[in-house]
């Protein structure tokens, strides 16, 4: 490691529960790094599709992250860039620590209900991507992200997931105070110093300084401020950290208690998982600590609560919806599958598809907030064809009847990187473009050439001539 940790961190962290400072010292010298990722359950069902997913990944096997149904452990990290599996949105290459958020959300929320859940600081999109794998379709997840060019890169990587139950909005913390008592479950991965990265990314050392730890926890207690009137009474926040620092995680669930009619919620957590219970000096609050010499993944904090305190809802206003009128449900009807309850919402020259939930809520919430992303855009709906937009590739909503193009391994990557592949189909006109029966993106196929219809920012740069 090219940098050593610094010593004002090591200080402060003597004493804390479950801290041993050679084994700390000795697992960040040694810089090992771990890669895990969580499949994709809208998209790999059953076995077969999982096995032959991990088994393209690693020739080695791979082994399960415990604490998360769908996560698992890679041997060595792969060239994910060229695998069209990643591409699909198959899986979502994620820390394994952070992945403890599906226990905690199963610990003390009812999934069979449908919910509303805030993800308040969302890109990348990894927990975002691990809520949706949770919640049923009939429940609404709000994927928020403050930095516009992040919440760009939340909405394409929630687009590859390919759920409609997901709305993307550019909103600071304090806009959500517009929506009392809206949501069941809100989930903080709140902005931090950081150090729970210090041994997968190094380079973030010489940025820790004990100003930035007091200055991200007085920025945690401003965000968990304004936007815990959005909670429901009985609602549940679930708090967390990349950061091993006393002032980020355990003051702040005591400022957490001080403050506001919450309740904190101990887990039930297997002793073999190597997890460390902390509890508050003053009010007894339960987190839990994640070492990085302890368990197979990087520092993390997380700790969770129930809202006690009574909470009104915001008033609405009645709007009414544009309608779609039947010659575009006919034309829609050839390229899309839609379930019972998913409704069409038209937006400027585009058409929407929508969640049952999300159909009822989306013109409140284009009401109080920037929305940047709603459900699956199908795409631009002309008098005699629909234009299909990618996000429709995405998702599980494509219509049986639509024509597939199935590639092998170099023409996936080829089209990836929006070439023409050169591949011998009598399919003419629009088609899916699938690899290993994986949706990639769509095409135009015509008698002498394709047209590549893959989007250009998301193409694949690398150089593909050796394989």
């Amino acid at each position: 490691m090219s940098n050593p940790l610094p010593a004002t961190l090591i200080a402060s962290l003597e004493g804390l529960p479950g801290f041993d400072r050679a084994p700390f010292e000795q697992v960040h010298a040694a810089a090992e790094k771990i890669t895990s990722l969580r499949l994709n359950p809208l998209k790999v069902s059953g076995k077969a599709v999982q096995e032959s997913i991990l088994s393209a990944l690693s020739a080695d096997g791979a082994t399960q992250v415990p604490w998360s149904t769908t996560g698992f452990y890679l041997p060595r990290r792969p060239s994910f860039t060229l695998d069209p599996y990643f591409h699909a949105g198959a899986y979502y290459v994620q820390e394994a620590s952070s992945m403890f958020l599906e226990h905690a959300v199963r610990a003390t929320t009812d999934l069979d209900q449908p919910l509303k859940v805030l993800d308040l600081c969302a890109a990348p999109g990894g927990k975002s991507t691990l809520l949706q794998s949770l919640l049923n379709e009939q429940s609404l997840l709000v994927a928020n992200e403050v930095i516009k060019p992040r919440a760009s890169l939340l909405a394409d990587n929630l687009s590859k997931w390919g759920a409609a139950n997901v709305v993307v909005s550019n909103n600071d913390p304090r806009d959500f105070s517009r929506l009392p008592g809206y949501f069941d479950l809100v989930v903080i991965d709140a902005p931090c110093s950081g150090s729970g990265l210090f041994r997968r990314d190094p380079e973030l050392i010489p940025e820790w300084s004990p100003e930035n730890v007091q200055l991200c926890s007085q920025r945690q207690q401003r965000i968990l401020a304004d936007v815990l009137p959005a909670l429901k009474e009985d609602g549940i926040l679930i708090y967390s950290t990349c950061s091993f620092s006393k002032e980020e995680d355990e003051i702040i669930l005591d400022w957490l208690a001080d403050h506001f009619e919450l309740e904190n919620i101990p887990l039930n957590i297997p002793e073999e998982w190597q997890i460390v219970t902390t509890v508050t000096d003053k009010r007894n609050c339960a987190g839990y600590r994640f070492y990085p010499n302890r368990l197979k993944g990087e520092g993390f904090f997380i700790s969770c609560f129930r809202k006690k305190e009574m909470a009104h809802a915001a008033k609405r206003k009645e709007t009414k919806s544009a309608v779609v009128n039947a010659k575009e449900k006919e034309l829609l009807a050839s390229w899309i599958q839609l379930p019972d309850g998913y409704g069409y919402l038209p937006h400027q020259d585009e058409m929407l598809i929508l969640s049952p939930l999300l159909t009822t809520e989306i013109a409140f919430l284009q009401q109080q907030l920037y929305i940047r992303k709603a459900g699956v855009k199908a795409g631009q709906v002309g008098k005699k064809e629909l234009i299909p937009d990618h996000q429709l590739s995405m998702s599980p909503l494509v219509a049986e009847r639509v024509p597939v193009v199935d590639v092998e391994l170099k023409a996936a990557l080829q089209y990836l990187r929006k070439e023409d592949p050169g591949i011998d189909t009598p399919v003419r006109g629009w088609a899916l473009m699938r690899y290993g029966q994986m949706a990639l993106g769509w095409a135009k196929i015509l008698p002498n050439r394709m047209n590549n219809y893959y989007p250009k920012e998301l193409r694949i740069l690398k150089d593909i001539s050796g394989l």
